[in-house]
């Protein structure tokens, strides 16, 4: 997946993202600063008919002004979805109002203590990790710039319940975070261990150090895949910077087996809907 970057800060994209907070009381955005791309076309918020929805276009909103660099993009598969794309359109909204309340404070320091205030960013980009027939599996990345020396990156990740019609978490799907992370925990921390000697980084040395236990999986980013358009049955857990390793060492996209013991921590409900690869 490729999340396009402001130039100014293009070569230092990393860690965790800061999601930034909304401001109350804040004043209205100026013209300049107004997203320039309304909802995706042929699924607005509400009920759409069937031609609407069949004719539906991946959404992608973007705008850039002295203030702010704002990108919030989404496959057409889930404009198809008018439920999910309205949940997106909103979702879209926040992540701008609260980008353009923080940039505005910002400025407002920059001004007030003489010193040069550099735009804001938030971009953010939904792709389609598989659609079977119950899930719609989606994946995101968040690049974000508030000023600093560098930028920040996150992961984020959607499941939409077509037998539902709501959306879920990917561990919604297990019985609980403990089981689902006590069935990959041995795969998953020797493939953090491969991933790292592939950078040429070698373990932590001290026991005490603050990257010597390898995390809980469920902490993580988790992407659920498929391999035939039918089931469940891959897994990717995507690990932003800062979470097992140096800013240097950059983000992890540990892709994983889903194994035999990992079904056995689904609930009964989706036990139809994965199945393991090996």
């Amino acid at each position: 997946m490729t999340v396009i970057l402001p130039r100014r800060f293009a070569a230092a994209l990393a860690p965790a993202i800061l999601l930034l907070a909304a401001c109350s009381g804040e004043q209205a955005p100026t013209t300049a600063e107004k997203t320039a791309a309304a909802s995706v076309p042929g699924a607005p918020p509400g009920a759409v008919d069937d031609v609407k929805t069949a004719h539906a276009t991946a959404s992608d909103v973007r705008e850039n002004s002295d203030l702010i660099e704002f990108a919030y993009s989404y496959p057409v598969e889930a404009a198809k979805i008018p439920k999910l794309a309205e949940w997106l359109d909103a979702d879209r909204a926040t992540k701008r109002d609260a980008l353009i309340a923080e940039a505005r404070r910002d400025r407002a320091a920059a001004e007030k203590e003489g010193f040069p205030y550099r735009p804001h960013s938030h971009l953010q980009s939904w792709k389609r990790i598989t659609d079977t027939p119950r899930f719609l599996s989606l994946s995101s990345e968040i690049a974000t710039y508030t000023g600093g020396a560098h930028g920040m990156t996150a992961f984020d990740t959607l499941l939409w319940d077509r037998n539902t019609g709501e959306r879920r978490a990917p561990l919604d799907l297990f019985t609980s975070g403990a089981a689902f992370d006590a069935a990959i925990r041995d795969d998953f921390c020797a493939a953090i261990g491969r991933a790292k000697a592939a950078k040429g980084i070698e373990p932590a040395g001290e026991p005490d150090s603050v990257f010597a236990d390898c995390p809980p999986a469920s902490a993580q980013t988790v992407w659920l895949g498929s391999s035939d358009g039918r089931f469940l049955d891959r897994l990717t857990v995507a690990i932003a910077p800062y979470e097992i390793g140096s800013y240097a060492e950059g983000d992890y996209r540990i892709d994983l087996p889903v194994t035999a013991a990992l079904v056995r921590a689904v609930k009964p409900e989706f036990a139809r809907d994965i199945r393991a690869s090996r």
